[in-house]
């Protein structure tokens, strides 16, 4: 009875594993094994017969003028010997190599597929699906249609577009990208220039009838990123701004740090060839403080008039960012670059640790109180909320706080607060929209400008650690 092949017998199927040592040289096995085959060749005479062979050959070709029998065996014997012995160095070369393991370097490994998409990208998709899902759309009989946000989302009243709820979300989407035709910034831009007040501006829905220059400043920001163009309408916009954030017309505006800083940036953005800039930027410097517990370094509080009241994190923040953007456009004399910083060296000098949750990151609370207009023994009460980290991150991110940390040796400071104040960032959000958690019921929970600073934050702080000529390890 005949035993049945095996599909390897038979030629067919998959072949048993080869082992190391059983591999063929790469390249081809007769290129590879010819010089090999020829010294085994030459050592199979034997290192004996070798070297009497070449004896015995020199000996009966050497001429007879060599001196006497006894000087051809001599010069013989030592040629002889002397092939002998390269005979057997060259076999045992050949079979030391041929024994020992591949010493080569191992090929570098098989490219792998890059990393997956980081949370990052999931967060800002939440956030912009978010935004177009609860967007509000009115027909108003006098202003036309209306298409934005309220100052915040979920509001428990009918929602209807406001011009600080509409400004932070057209700066949002802005930094998101719009890739589909749901929103566009032109419809946006449309209902920011309807809400304008009759006379020119835009305030808050808190504040009336009346424009505001930090509310004013920050619409026309937006409308500038949006590509309204600095003449006509938006160059009226910027002197009826300016011409009202006067000591005179505005003296609580004035005083206050969170409304220069934002005025400062409104108008960086809209007209930054604004004749008003330069001065706005000197009251801000001089309203620096020093402040003792950090090396006397200057900072800022939340105003830059006596009183100037403690020295703050978030306020330093902003007066460093704003700065920092003046500097771009405007230039900067010594004493401003020494000011800013400053400020910047201030925030480097965080006493307090872990840094994801130090006392600088707290958040913050103020009011801007203005007298009435047609009542003046009464106050407008802005409240303003401050997202501390969100601030802090930013000022870190700028251009001049790197070129400070680098110049002060400061590197490893600098990014242990910038990762810390993300970290923070990121802690606030759920679903990619940010809220004010502050244990009160009236508070309004989810404001477009926190899920703005969170946004921009965080899209800031990926740019910089972004390393493109890194490998980062595949999940």
């Amino acid at each position: 009875m005949k035993r049945a092949l095996s599909p390897q017998q038979l030629g067919r199927g998959p072949l048993p594993p080869t082992r190391p040592d059983d591999r063929a040289p790469a390249g081809g096995d007769d290129a590879a094994s010819r010089p090999t085959r020829f010294v085994g060749w030459l050592g199979g005479f034997g290192c004996a017969a070798a070297g009497y062979a070449v004896f015995q050959f020199l000996f009966e070709v050497l001429p007879d003028s060599v001196a006497g029998e006894a000087a051809k065996y001599l010069v013989a014997s030592v040629s002889g010997l002397g092939t002998a012995l390269a005979a057997w160095l060259a076999a045992a070369l050949v079979r030391a190599r041929a024994t020992a393991p591949d010493q080569r370097p191992p090929p570098p490994p098989a490219p792998t597929a890059g990393p997956v998409p980081g949370p990052l990208p999931r967060l800002f998709a939440a956030t912009h699906d978010t935004l177009v899902d609860e967007v509000s759309a009115v027909d108003d009989p006098e202003r036309g249609r209306l298409v934005g946000w309220s100052h915040s989302l979920g509001e428990s009243t009918p929602s209807r577009p406001t011009s600080v709820g509409t400004a932070y979300g057209l700066q949002i989407m802005l930094d998101l990208g719009m890739p589909d035709g749901r929103l566009t910034p032109g419809e946006l831009a449309d209902t920011l220039w309807r809400l304008r007040l009759p006379d020119g501006g835009w305030s808050a829905r808190s504040q009336g009838a009346r424009a505001r220059p930090e509310v004013t400043a920050l619409v026309l920001g937006a409308l500038a990123r949006a590509g309204s163009t600095r003449g006509g309408q938006l160059a009226r916009e910027v002197d009826l701004c300016t011409a009202a954030f006067t000591r005179e017309a505005d003296r609580a505006g004035r005083e206050s740090t969170h409304v220069m800083t934002t005025v400062l940036r409104g108008l960086l953005r809209a007209a930054p060839d604004c004749d008003a800039l330069p001065v706005l930027r000197e009251a801000l410097v001089d309203g620096s403080i020093s402040d003792p517990g950090r090396d006397h370094l200057r900072c800022w509080g939340y105003r830059i008039d006596p009183p100037y009241g403690p020295p703050s994190p978030v306020h330093t923040a902003q007066a460093v960012l704003a700065l920092d953007r003046a500097a771009r456009v405007l230039g900067e004399s010594a004493a401003v670059r020494a000011a800013r910083e400053d400020g910047v060296r201030w925030l480097l000098s965080c006493p307090d640790a872990p840094h994801h949750a130090c006392l600088d990151l707290e958040y913050r609370r103020e009011e801007v109180r203005r007298p009435r207009p047609d009542d003046p023994a009464h106050h407008e009460v802005l409240n303003v909320r401050h997202f501390t980290a969100s601030w802090i991150v930013r000022a870190l991110l700028s251009p001049g706080a790197l070129e400070v940390a680098r110049q002060d040796g400061l590197e490893d400071t600098w990014r242990e607060l910038l990762d810390g104040a993300a970290a923070s960032v990121r802690a606030g959000q759920q679903d990619g929209i940010w809220s004010w958690e502050r244990g009160d019921s009236t508070e309004l929970r989810r404001p477009m400008w926190m899920t703005y600073q969170g946004v921009t934050a965080l899209r800031a702080h990926a740019v910089w650690t972004y390393r493109p000529d890194e490998t980062a390890p595949a999940r």
